[in-house]
């Protein structure tokens, strides 16, 4: 029995890793947690233990190579006499068929020409092997694909997520790709994302169009290996027919000894395998001297080409899209000369430094002319289709709207002793955090806690049930490009400032580079949207379901206030701050949210953060 060796998962933010190298060999014994192979990450270089003690049978994803969580990476049997039969891996599929295909009598139906039957008589060991791929090439010629093409499946995107819709095709047929490259764009429910090509090859069939909506699991493109394989096997059907070539050496080799001129062909043939051994077959008969000329140039074009595209994985290059960075003029440092982000990053700050001085100048000699008008946005008078994720955002919005009873409350926070509780631990709390500290995670305290104390407003409706959950999922509303998402900030009542701020930072600028697990956007039982992040002051934010409240913050403000110093009302300039609460009033009623507010403004107006800072 054999047992599979798989990428684990290295880190929530980690998808892929590359094998650096391999400690074992196929034949090798190993023990259960011996170091198997090296991974590197763009964030951790690490030892892979092997799960089971055995030997290695197959090793199937080489060194430099780049492969996704969850891939398989070697197979290890129970040492039972088996890692000499699966040495050969993959091929030992094709092992079978050879003796198959002596047995059908192929080669004694070409012995018509009467001169066929002595060779093959005398290299029926060695013959098979050329034997299975004429086979072989038949039906692979009848498709137009390669045997090897592997499908490319809508891949599992979370749990809750069970179809996706093909928002957009990268490559079209008879592309060539490389193994990470992206394929295709997918937009689902929670999250957009692309689809990396599983193999390197050539792109065969797209079986799913643009805008088609299709279930996890489904077929969406065939690829095949890449090689001019489709093209090999016609010619060595008709290799037969040419065969007077070899002839002259049958001929010789009834008068010399049979044996060997026959051995002869025999080692070059096992030597290069299968393929390698159709190509030879088709270049003698071509003009040798142009023949291996011709795949010369060939081959080096497009390994040049696969240098750009191998080391560039889809995060990677959609940080460059975004930075405004040529990929093609980056160096990557990473292994086998691979993109990382880092080298990314840095070549945006070197051409930012770049164009820093000269931009000074201008912005000098440029002062005393007008301000600049505002820009005009390239949608201006077009038609253009919604988005995934805008129908989704639509059709729940009203679902909301029509299967709830939404109303908002508002209540004005001063948020004074906040304000100057944020200024007097900032500089400590960047230091020992790397993050600055905002009013956004005082807000989410301060509502997780009265979530605690007034659970109906955390609650749901199930039918004709109030679900009351155990815990304080906070879902935080991020504006990207693509549209609103609302990534959990799981537990938020148990966490302190530093962990809130901090994982509000993650999930906020994962979100936007598109690297959330739609995992991480289920699951939420309260909102809490931010708008005053755009200088709102408030707004009436709507429920989404099965939510029953959604709390806005509005801007931070400094006004004139009334306070009173030693009994006696004064004006003083004062920070405050809306808080507007909209809730379904099937469950929630007035009063309830009222509570609640008053609660939330209690805690921030009080403002006593130190034993929940966190540093």
């Amino acid at each position: 029995m054999s047992t599979s060796v798989v990428l684990p998962a290295l880190g929530e933010s980690v998808t892929e890793g590359t094998v650096t190298r391999w400690l074992k060999k196929v034949g090798d014994s190993i023990q259960a947690d011996e170091g198997l192979l090296e991974i590197s990450t763009d964030k951790v270089d690490t030892e892979i233990p092997s799960p089971v003690s055995g030997v290695i049978e197959a090793i199937l994803v080489q060194e430099d190579e780049t492969v996704e969580v969850g891939a398989v990476l070697a197979r290890i049997g129970d040492g039972g006499g088996e890692p000499s039969a699966p040495v050969p891996a993959e091929e030992a599929s094709p092992a079978p068929a050879i003796p198959t295909a002596p047995a059908t009598p192929a080669p004694a139906a070409t012995p018509a020409p009467a001169a066929t039957p002595a060779p093959a008589a005398t290299p029926a060991p060695a013959t098979p092997a050329p034997a299975t791929p004429d086979v072989t090439t038949a039906p692979r010629a009848a498709r137009g694909a390669g045997d090897d093409a592997k499908d490319v499946v809508l891949p599992e995107l979370g749990e809750s997520v069970t179809e996706g819709t093909v928002t957009r095709w990268l490559k079209q047929v008879g592309d060539d790709v490389a193994v990470d490259e992206p394929l295709l764009e997918i937009s689902t429910d929670k999250v957009d994302t692309e689809i990396p090509s599983p193999v390197a090859g050539t792109l065969l069939e797209i079986t799913v169009s643009e805008d088609e909506t299709v279930a996890i699991g489904t077929i969406l493109a065939r690829i095949g290996s890449g090689a001019p394989a489709a093209a090999a096997p016609a010619p060595v059907q008709a290799a037969p027919s040419v065969a007077p070539a070899p002839a002259p050496v049958e001929t010789a080799a009834p008068s010399a000894p049979a044996p060997a001129p026959v051995e002869t062909p025999a080692p070059s043939a096992p030597a290069p395998a299968e393929a390698p051994l159709s190509a030879p077959a088709v270049r003698e008969p071509a003009p040798p001297a142009s023949a291996p000329a011709a795949p010369a140039p060939s081959v080096s074009t497009p390994s040049a080409d696969a240098d750009t595209v191998t080391y560039v994985t889809p995060l990677v290059r959609r940080l460059a899209q975004q930075q405004g960075v040529d990929l093609a003029s980056v160096t990557g440092t990473g292994v086998g000369g691979r993109v990382r982000k880092e080298d990314v990053l840095a070549a945006a700050a070197a051409a930012t430094a770049a164009t820093t001085a000269p931009a000074a100048v201008a912005q000098v000699v440029q002062a005393p002319s007008a301000p600049a008008s505002a820009e005009v946005s390239p949608l201006r008078g077009t038609t253009q289709p919604m988005s995934r994720l805008r129908k989704v955002l639509a059709e729940r919005a009203v679902a909301s709207m029509q299967q709830t009873a939404q109303l908002t409350t508002v209540v004005k926070v001063d948020v004074t002793k906040v304000a100057s509780f944020r200024t007097s631990v900032q500089a400590d709390f960047v230091a020992k955090t790397g993050g600055k500290l905002s009013f956004l995670p005082f807000f989410v305290l301060a509502a997780a806690e009265a979530l605690r104390t007034y659970p109906v407003v955390n609650a749901t409706v199930d039918g004709t049930d109030i679900v009351y959950p155990a815990t304080e999922n906070l879902s935080i509303a991020v504006d990207t490009e693509r549209g609103l998402l609302t990534p959990v900030l799981r537990d938020a009542g148990a966490k302190s400032l530093a962990e809130i701020s901090q994982e509000i930072a993650d999930l906020a600028a994962r979100t936007r580079e598109n690297k959330l697990k739609p995992d991480e956007l289920a699951g939420g039982t309260f909102t809490v949207t931010n708008t005053g992040s755009r200088g709102a002051l408030f707004d009436t934010p709507v429920v989404f379901l099965p939510q029953s409240a959604i709390l806005g913050t509005g801007a931070v403000v400094k006004e004139p206030g009334v306070v009173s110093v030693d009994g006696v009302d004064a004006i003083a300039i004062r920070s405050y701050v809306y808080l507007a609460l909209s809730y379904d009033h099937r469950i929630v009623d007035g009063a309830d949210a009222a509570r609640f507010l008053s609660a939330v403004k209690a805690r921030l107006e009080m403002a006593d953060f130190h034993p929940q800072l966190g540093i």
